[in-house]
């Protein structure tokens, strides 16, 4: 689903393996997008055909209820898992490679964080051969800091910079399990890596995306202009100056499965 051209208006600049993206809505572009951003909220955290079964079978104020059990119901929860959202929705429209599994789906609790990596994109090189990985961080912020930027950057770094080993497993699990030929091939990629452990640096990209009220803090561009030239680096700011609002709302519209 496109979102992003529709929402929100970028600026992308690119040295070399560098990339530095920032983007601010449009006006009227929150508007445009809030039926489809809610829909997408809803489909990380249940399968579409899940929730129309249960509106099917119950109601719209019913299968309201079990949607609203598997969101988040603190200001903290549904800021992170909304970063990690907006975040997958963004590599898989703007750099095109997969985020293969929903991992909100799995959760423990409504409102714990998911351990490993944030986000994990995956795909194969031009020729369709070798695959290609992108190690995601996530950080939704009213007012963005130097100090969270270092964190994130900590993650990418650890393992090598490599995602990490359950997380790739995990997802290469659930690929395996898919009625998919083309998820259980990329599913047999995915855990035949985590034995190898084969991929270059060079094809293990990074991101770092940030949700903030503040926009794009100055320690971003920095961030970026330190990372090495070894794989390509995306730095990302989502700038929504009525942050936690924003968050709310969408969270409000999302949980609304309508009434007739």
């Amino acid at each position: 689903m496109v979102l992003y051209k529709r929402w929100c208006k970028s600026t992308k600049e690119k040295d070399k393996r560098k990339h530095y993206w920032t983007y601010v809505e449009k006006v009227g572009g929150r508007d445009d997008i809030c039926d489809d951003l809610a829909e997408t909220v809803r489909s990380h955290y249940e399968p579409l055909e899940r929730i129309a079964e249960d509106v099917n079978r119950l109601g719209y104020k019913f299968a309201s209820e079990i949607l609203r059990i598997a969101m988040p119901d603190t200001a903290k929860g549904r800021s992170g898992d909304l970063g990690e959202i907006l975040a997958t929705e963004l590599v898989e429209e703007e750099v095109g490679l997969r985020v293969p599994v929903r991992r909100l789906r799995y959760k423990d609790g409504r409102n714990m964080a998911m351990r490993g990596d944030d986000f994990i994109g995956a795909g194969y090189d031009k020729k369709g051969e070798k695959l290609w990985l992108l190690k995601g961080e996530a950080k939704s912020n009213k007012v963005l800091s130097k100090a969270t930027v270092n964190s994130a950057r900590k993650v990418l770094n650890r393992d090598n910079g490599r995602c990490t080993p359950d997380s790739l497993l995990f997802i290469a699990n659930r690929l395996l399990a898919s009625n998919d030929p083309d998820d259980n091939d990329l599913g047999r990629s995915l855990r035949d890596e985590v034995g190898l452990k084969s991929l270059r640096a060079g094809r293990i990209d990074h991101m770092l995306f940030t949700v903030s009220g503040n926009g794009p803090h100055s320690s971003l561009k920095e961030d970026l202009d330190a990372a090495g030239t070894n794989r390509d680096h995306y730095v990302v700011n989502i700038h929504i100056e009525d942050h936690q609002d924003f968050i709310a709302a969408t969270y409000l519209e999302a949980e609304d499965l309508g009434d007739d």
